[in-house]
């Protein structure tokens, strides 16, 4: 695991940071491509990709210091540090998503008119901006000896890992309960010291998250190419990748409230809504389509 490219002593970037970077843009370039073909100008696309930006940031920052609260003791500074790790990505697309509402009513845009290209967009950055993830062992989840887990092979994990100098690394859960990585194996023991669960690695499910926002991408892209409500692509998005992270999330070794974590909570949410949206449009009278754009136009191509 790769926690920091180093330059010298006083520089250093961070892989994850690049990988949000790289997502962000190019998931940028493809709604400049596909807004305008919904009737959003390419300068009001580009106003909002800025103003994503600073919500994105805002956002996840925010979304995840509220479910961290108590480690930070009421300081502010230490809230305000993002550069020191911990973002969410949950709150990161709400702080776009809601940085923008004022801006789609001011050009006089419908959200769904907006929003329906964003989703395509949105689903393939996160495909690329997971890859981050992979680098820095985030997201790491229990013991597990599935095909797809990660084995630990040196290297500072991001937290709630801490790593020894003989490259032990642990991470202390809310249940008391100890997860110890190590070349050889992954062990997570009770506070008593009786062994829950071993495995060769631990389930990586930002990797999960990837796999899942691949198919996501070309799904959106495919009905992108004929006519459809307006909302459809947005309400497909929110139920397929809030039900993938519902699901993926009982694997990972996150904070809990009532037993789930804080993503659990608002993507269930997400997909309920969307869930019930879609089967109340399908049971009422369609309207008239919002025309899509002709395959052979697909920006996605």
């Amino acid at each position: 695991m790769i926690d920091r490219f180093r330059f010298g002593e006083d520089l250093a970037i961070s892989p994850h940071g690049i990988g949000i970077a790289i997502g962000f843009l190019i998931g940028a370039w493809l709604l400049g491509r596909l807004g305008p073909k919904r009737g959003v100008s390419p300068d009001d696309v580009s106003s909002m990709v800025l103003w994503a930006l600073v919500g994105t940031i805002i956002g996840a920052r925010f979304f995840y210091v509220i479910a961290h609260l108590e480690d930070y003791d009421g300081d502010v500074l230490e809230m305000l540090s993002i550069w020191k790790g911990g973002i969410s990505l949950l709150g990161g697309v709400a702080g776009a998503i809601l940085v923008n509402i004022p801006i789609m009513r001011r050009r006089g845009y419908r959200f769904f008119q907006v929003m329906d290209a964003a989703v395509i967009a949105l689903a393939l950055g996160i495909a690329i901006g997971r890859i981050g993830d992979l680098v820095i062992g985030d997201h790491l989840g229990t013991p597990t000896d599935f095909p797809l887990a990660f084995s630990y092979l040196g290297g500072e994990l991001a937290p709630p890992y801490h790593c020894e100098e003989d490259e032990i690394c642990r991470a202390l859960l809310e249940d008391g309960s100890v997860i110890t990585l190590t070349e050889r194996e992954a062990v997570q023991t009770s506070g008593d010291g009786e062994v829950i669960a071993r495995g060769d690695g631990v389930h990586q499910t930002a990797l999960y998250d990837i796999l899942g926002a691949w198919p996501l991408f070309f799904v959106l892209r495919a009905l992108n190419r004929r006519p459809r409500r307006g909302g459809v692509l947005t309400l497909t998005f929110g139920l397929w990748y809030g039900t993938m992270r519902v699901i993926t999330d009982f694997l990972r070794v996150d904070k809990r409230f009532f037993g789930l974590t804080g993503s659990q909570w608002t993507a269930a949410t997400v997909a309920v809504l969307s869930a019930v949206t879609l089967v109340v449009w399908a049971l009422r009278k369609k309207e008239e389509p919002v025309p899509a754009i002709a395959p052979e136009e697909d920006a996605a191509d």
